[in-house]
């Protein structure tokens, strides 16, 4: 089992268009089979929404009182897209840690 450095990625759920009870699992999960002191719930663009609910239901009724909100980061990524343009998108990454 990696040290708390190696675990970063690990711990990290990246929320996008699957179903949202499958990152409310996988948070869960993280915290209790892995046993991660720390999940990071990261999301872009129109998926930020979702982010936010998962982070909510963990936290208010999975996890209830065992998991506090830590760290929200926001920023913006720029890329190209397909027909060669730059594109902006936002992102946020929500930190839960076990109290």
């Amino acid at each position: 089992m990696p040290g708390k450095q190696g675990r970063k990625e690990e711990d990290a759920i990246f929320v996008g268009g699957k179903p949202f009870m499958n990152y409310v699992t996988a948070v869960v999960m993280q915290f209790s089979s892995e046993g991660a002191d720390t999940v990071t719930i990261k999301s872009r663009g129109k998926f930020i929404s979702r982010a936010v609910d998962v982070a909510e239901v963990v936290r208010n009724r999975f996890m209830k009182d065992k998991v506090d909100i830590t760290k929200i980061e926001i920023g913006s990524e720029e890329f190209e897209n397909e027909e060669g343009k730059n594109v902006r998108v936002s992102t946020m990454e929500i930190t839960l840690k076990k109290k």
